[in-house]
């Protein structure tokens, strides 16, 4: 089992100095070494993947750049650039993985062959995160000090202890709008891979329709209340943009506007995440061990030029939502069970006959006497299909 905890740090401005240079560095490690696979595959790539024997005059091939013989290669970085020497080796071997994972998704796709858009090079600032691989061991940990190689004692706000029973795997500091933050990657080896053997059946299976009338209704007809997080907040931001748009590019008063409108940004994805959280929490805590939910293209959604509701669909969030719901029911020894949505809204969930619907119809009244709320039938279709039954 692994779970990450994130505490906030108090470091002295020594740290935040030492921190903000080996971002830098390796923001720039992340580049260079990103231009070299770029250049390769530039140079190599050819339609062509045959020629004559006698043909003598193509010049051979150059080694593919990988994640191991970049490794290899920062012997050569750490001898022309002495500043690289202040910073752990395997923090530096990181910053070459994240570069092998972003350059694999694009060209060959995850485990599922999903592939991933271009990769980008690192403005200044962009690069955010600083991982340190090894293990760190209990004593390392004394009362509100973390010990860190290279950097010594960071001061953290432990606001929950540490499982005796966990390991410390990773670490990675993490710099945000307001404050810098620790994760620390924890695995207890004993604790298995929660798997359930139950199957979904309508006493421990719960559908839910997501909307913008409501964040989501339930089959049994609870509504929660949709918060919208970001509208609520957008007088207050209008202004900071408007200050903002006022300064002088370059200016100490332009990065301090920069740094309010980061901040609001911040606010508003922790509220929503707050929210994700404590909904998933409470759908659980009914007695569901299985979550199910369309299956809708939410980033189609969102993009589509024809959509008046593209803000309002995100934010809601409900891809995050969804993300955070399957994985609390998986901890639960459930799951999280994606349905086709097709004529999920005119299907009845109780005879299953279509009732067409235009978007202005929110109550769903059929020949068979079933009268429900719209998203209430939409949400019992859903549950109807997870436990393999059009219409119980």
């Amino acid at each position: 089992m692994r779970i990450t905890y994130q505490y906030r740090l108090r470091l002295t401005q020594k740290q935040i100095d030492t921190f903000e240079h080996w971002l830098e560095l390796c923001r720039r490690q992340y580049n260079y070494r990103l231009a070299e696979r770029f250049n390769w595959w530039e140079q190599n790539r050819c339609d062509v993947n045959r020629c004559s024997i006698v043909c003598c005059s193509i010049a051979p091939l150059k080694d593919q750049p990988n994640r191991w013989s970049q490794q290899k290669d920062l012997a050569n970085t750490k001898a022309l650039f002495p500043e690289y020497k202040e910073l752990p080796l395997h923090t530096l071997q990181n910053v070459i993985a994240r570069v092998d994972k972003t350059y694999t998704r694009w060209l060959i796709g995850d485990k599922n062959g999903k592939k991933s858009g271009r990769p980008r090079f690192k403005g200044k600032g962009r690069y955010r995160s600083l991982t340190f691989p090894d293990p760190i061991k209990p004593e390392h940990i004394q009362d509100k000090f973390i010990q860190l190689p290279k950097i010594g004692k960071v001061k953290a706000i432990l606001h929950r202890p540490i499982p005796d029973d966990f390991k410390i795997k990773t670490a990675t500091i993490t710099r945000k709008a307001d404050g810098w933050y620790i994760g620390l990657s924890l695995e207890d080896m004993t604790v298995p891979s929660l798997k359930t053997d139950a199957i979904p059946t309508p006493d421990n299976t719960v559908g839910i329709d997501m909307g913008l009338k409501f964040f989501l209704v339930t089959s049994d007809g609870e509504e929660v209340a949709i918060p919208q997080y970001y509208r609520k907040s957008q007088k207050r931001l209008k202004r900071l943009q408007r200050q903002l748009s006022r300064k002088q590019k370059g200016s100490k008063r332009r990065a301090l506007a920069v740094k309010r409108v980061a901040k609001l940004h911040q606010k508003v994805a922790n509220q929503r995440r707050d929210f994700h959280y404590k909904t998933a929490l409470w759908l659980l805590s009914k007695g569901y061990k299985f979550i199910a939910y369309e299956h809708l293209n939410i980033i189609g959604l969102a993009r589509s030029r024809r959509s008046r509701l593209a803000k309002s669909i995100l934010d809601a969030g409900w891809g995050q939502f969804l993300a955070i719901a399957s994985l609390k029911a998986a901890n639960a020894g459930g799951a999280g069970l994606p349905q086709n949505s097709h004529k999920s809204t005119i299907e009845c969930s109780d005879c299953g006959q279509d009732v067409p619907k235009t978007l202005a119809d929110r109550w769903h009244n059929c020949q068979c006497g079933a009268s429900y709320d719209r998203d209430h039938n939409a949400a019992r279709n859903i549950k109807h299909r997870a436990v393999g039954h059009r219409v119980l």
